[in-house]
């Protein structure tokens, strides 16, 4: 018969090279939008810590100011235990474990957030 080899006839591509960059090489390439994209978490992450950083300082850091103010404060028992000994030697580190914990937990959604707004330029 015919030993001639097929030959597949395609038209032009219909893909266009794409100009658009994702995210993430932006990012890795350290572009100006990369850079504005690390920016805008390294922000909101420092915002977040410095507001956890307040909070602590008001809660936390305003208990000897005010055993200080308030004398009488000191001689307050509750049980056998100074009322002193029971905030700032027992209650406190609970307190650090939930400020501990809702930052890990809020930051974590901002790093979602960065993920998903980075994502949504690679589309």
């Amino acid at each position: 018969m015919n030993d001639i080899p097929r030959v597949r006839v395609t038209g032009p591509s219909r893909r266009r090279a794409s100009t658009h960059r994702s995210g993430r090489l932006e990012i890795d390439a350290g572009t100006e939008l990369g850079r504005v994209f690390m920016r805008s978490l390294l922000r909101e992450q420092l915002r977040l810590a410095l507001g956890i950083l307040l909070l602590l300082g008001v809660t936390v850091g305003v208990l000897p100011l005010a055993f200080y103010l308030a004398p009488d404060l000191a001689g307050v028992l509750v049980g056998p235990v100074p009322l002193a000994w029971l905030l700032l030697g027992g209650l406190v580190y609970p307190w650090l474990l939930v400020l501990g914990w809702l930052y890990v937990r809020r930051s974590e959604a901002n790093e979602r957030d960065f993920a998903a707004l980075v994502e949504e330029v690679d589309r």
